[in-house]
């Protein structure tokens, strides 16, 4: 690799990753010690694992610029093996979701986002800002006068600086300001310290303290699956999203290898698993973080944070922060799908609010997206069917009817496609069957050839099969029976 691609990949300009990623780390205490409450776990996993994934992914990752490190998502699904187990099996739980992530990298299962429809990511980006915002609501409502100050002063410093400067950014300006102010003036309200004491060592090397035994991978796997699984597609999601902020490519299997690597790295220091994180992802490219660089200093500067500067650290009003993710949510918004819901395909409208309105009522992504995705596949599949049609004509000189079939043939349309054909038309001496316009897709297509062709075969007239392009052919040839030895009718509907 050359230098000069080495830099464009880490740091195209080495002042501005690394004044994002410090944003970035501010921004994750407040997330990582969160989202440790939820799974039931001390704060400092949380942000040990926030430490070690953003690090490894920062070398590993397949999406420069990207954050990953704990998150709500994942946080959920270890609640119930923590009660029941305690937090060793919750690292060995996180080993093995990085394990199954690398596998899901060397299976390319990466390259299924393909099979995400625009309306699904709108859908997701959109739920997520939504989230993001009501994340903040607990912080704010109800927490007095000064708090909503601070708070809307926040919000001028974020959006007003930028038209003064744009040297340094504006959330990282927006937190120094209001910590200091907070710290002379002592205002007396909510802190970052106040959600749960800092570490004040460094992480170390150790394995999991559970029995290697098939019962132990009996207990972890199925939230390993999970965790696994959940992460990943929120990772590529959130790729997705950051590649299309900064008009710029991403490796989708190279990224679930390093989520992997990452997940394994967190499970042997003392973290939790987790996964890229859209909120702190939009903050660093805000921010100016477009490479490798701003995602490293984001894991490491926020170790010498919590270790180092912690009393300082735990100063931090809980105000600023909210002002820099209400930022976030307002920015992560497809504020044009709104304005596009009237002028876009009703599909594809009700496609992204469907996905919009699961994810906000189940808080839970992974559902939102799934949801979306079948929605999505009912409409293609619904859409496909029209475009499908038979038509005929008949010789009567030769008493021959010719079929001319049209569109894609696969489940949703076999059914039209054995009903378009007049098994008992009277004084008929041949048909053929002109296929040239049509390709058959799978198993129940070949089904539906096969009970054509040979019920009108058992009405003792012959039938002859044109035009099948070369995709159709091989799958008939492989898959139907009409023309092997011994074919019935009864045989073709089994």
């Amino acid at each position: 690799m050359d230098m000069v691609h080495l830099r464009s990949e880490w740091a195209p300009n080495v002042t501005r990753e690394l004044l994002a990623g410090t944003v970035v780390a501010l921004a994750l205490i407040p997330e990582a010690i969160a989202f440790s409450i939820i799974a039931g776990v001390d704060p400092r996993l949380g942000l040990y694992a926030s430490f070690c994934i953003a690090v490894v992914s920062a070398f590993a990752g397949g999406r420069p610029a990207m954050i990953s490190a704990a998150t709500g998502a994942t946080a959920l699904l270890m609640v119930g093996l923590v009660k029941e187990h305690g937090i060793n099996y919750l690292f060995a739980a996180t080993i093995l979701t990085g394990v199954i992530q690398i596998i899901a990298s060397l299976m390319r299962l990466g390259t299924l986002m393909r099979f995400v429809s625009r309306s699904v990511v709108t859908g997701f980006v959109n739920a997520l800002a939504i989230l993001i915002f009501m994340a903040q609501m607990p912080e704010l409502l109800g927490r007095g006068t000064t708090v909503y100050a601070m708070t809307a002063i926040g919000l001028v410093i974020i959006y007003g600086l930028p038209y003064i400067t744009k040297a340094v950014p504006s959330p990282l300006v927006t937190i120094v300001l209001l910590t200091a102010a907070s710290m002379y003036f002592g205002f007396g309200i909510r802190t970052v310290g106040d959600m749960g004491a800092l570490p004040s060592e460094l992480p170390f090397f150790a394995l999991p303290q559970v029995p290697f035994t098939w019962e132990t991978l009996r207990i972890i796997f199925p939230t390993s699956f999970a965790i696994a699984m959940v992460g990943l597609l929120e990772s590529l999601m959130t790729a997705a999203i950051i590649d299309e902020m900064t008009d710029t490519t991403s490796n989708k299997n190279r990224e679930c290898a390093g989520q992997g690597a990452a997940n394994i790295a967190s499970g042997f220091f003392g973290g939790m698993a987790g996964c890229a994180m859209i909120g702190q992802s939009v903050i660093n490219v805000s921010s100016g973080g477009r490479g490798r660089l701003s995602t490293f200093w984001a894991g490491a500067f926020l170790l010498f944070l919590i270790v180092v500067l912690g009393p300082y650290v735990a100063q931090i009003p809980m105000a600023a922060l909210v002002a820099v993710m209400i930022m976030v949510s307002i920015n992560t918004f497809q504020w044009k799908s709104v304005r596009t819901l009237l002028t876009h395909p009703k599909s594809s409208s009700v496609v992204m609010l469907g996905t919009v309105v699961v994810v906000v009522a189940t808080h839970d992504l992974a559902k939102g997206v799934l949801f979306g995705v079948i929605l999505s596949g009912l409409f293609f599949a619904h859409k496909v069917t029209k475009l499908f049609g038979v038509s005929s004509g008949r010789a009567e000189e030769t008493a021959v009817r010719t079929y001319t079939v049209t569109g894609q043939i696969f489940f949703a349309t076999s059914e039209a496609f054995h009903t378009a054909f007049d098994f008992r038309e009277e004084d008929l001496k041949g048909v053929v069957i002109d296929l040239s316009a049509a390709h058959f897709w799978d198993l129940t297509s070949v089904n539906a050839l096969d009970r054509v062709v040979l019920k009108f075969r058992h009405h003792g007239i012959p039938v002859e099969l044109i035009g099948m392009n070369e995709a159709t052919r091989t799958l008939v040839d492989r898959l139907g029976t009409h023309d092997k030895a011994g074919a019935a009718l009864g045989a073709a509907r089994h």
